[in-house]
């Protein structure tokens, strides 16, 4: 290497350290997300569901059977392919999904989706893609209502002991799936286990254990059962668990003993929480219902 050429490269290294240095030194920026990352935790019944899913938003676009294309297989939001995870056996739209984390991809048509739950939970987008991962693939159909949302939305609703619906959302389009879990069968199990053991039991025990089965249509002479035995005592709840007695009461046909128990219920929560608490109106519609 020549003098001047050594000369000149001595002076591109020198310049090139200077803009390392100025580029090392420039501070972390933090950019906000086109599409943010979301999750979404609920429990149903016993089952805790997580879904991690990122959401972008229409900003004036055409959305389905546009930038998100008919016939064709979606992330379900953007970004990583959605995940979802659950703690324990679901059924989604009747269909079994075992305890785990899944990938969840759509195929969105105009007047039918279908929902694939992939074994491959991890995945970027829908690039990797394949039916052999495929746990389940089932069909549904899409509702389309007047309001436009304008960010996709995945949430729960209509949450009962044992099911809900989990609607994917986004402009004028709801996807929603019945979800099912199995609690009957944990709790019963708890509940006599709780019940067969020696330890002194509270009167709230008794009074969950009790509406438990009311609620699900079990054996309601056990149910009442433990109404009477945690009314022993008189409880500051008695009126609620009178209350209880009675419905199971009418419920078994006792028509009698129902107003019975409604009154003395009434005649409780009256002296508990005084004249105008919701339980006397409670009563009195039951009541009126036997007559």
């Amino acid at each position: 290497m020549n003098l001047k050429s050594l000369r000149l490269f001595s002076v591109f290294t020198a310049a090139l350290l200077v803009v390392s240095g100025v580029f090392a030194q420039t501070p972390k920026v933090d950019f906000p997300a086109a599409s943010p990352a979301c999750t979404l935790k609920q429990r149903v019944g016993l089952t805790d569901i997580q879904i991690d899913y990122s959401r972008p938003s229409k900003k004036g676009r055409d959305i389905f059977g546009g930038i998100v294309p008919y016939g064709q297989v979606w992330r379900t939001g953007a970004n990583a392919a959605t995940k979802i995870t659950f703690s324990t056996a679901v059924k989604l739209e009747g269909h079994d999904i075992p305890a785990g984390s899944y990938a969840l991809f759509t195929i969105p048509g105009e007047d039918e989706w279908t929902i694939i739950v992939s074994k491959k939970s991890a995945q970027f987008g829908a690039f990797q893609y394949s039916d052999k991962d495929d746990l389940v693939r089932f069909k549904v159909s899409p509702v389309q209502f007047g309001a436009s949302i304008e960010t996709f939305t995945i949430e729960f609703n209509h949450l009962r002991d044992e099911s809900a619906i989990l609607n994917l959302i986004w402009d004028k389009t709801v996807v929603p799936l019945h979800l099912e879990v199995d609690l009957t069968t944990k709790v019963v199990a708890q509940i006599e286990a709780a019940m067969a053991s020696p330890y002194k039991k509270a009167a709230g025990f008794y009074f969950q254990a009790a509406t438990f089965y009311y609620n699900h249509d079990l054996e309601l002479s056990k149910a009442l059962t433990w109404v009477n035995t945690g009314l022993v005592g008189d409880p500051n709840i008695a009126f609620e668990m009178q209350y209880l007695k009675a419905e199971i009461l009418a419920k078994q046909g006792d028509k009698t003993g129902a107003i019975a128990a409604a009154k003395e219920s009434s005649a409780l929560s009256i002296k508990a929480e005084g004249a105008d608490n919701s339980f006397v109106k409670m009563n009195a519609d039951l009541i009126a219902s036997l007559q």
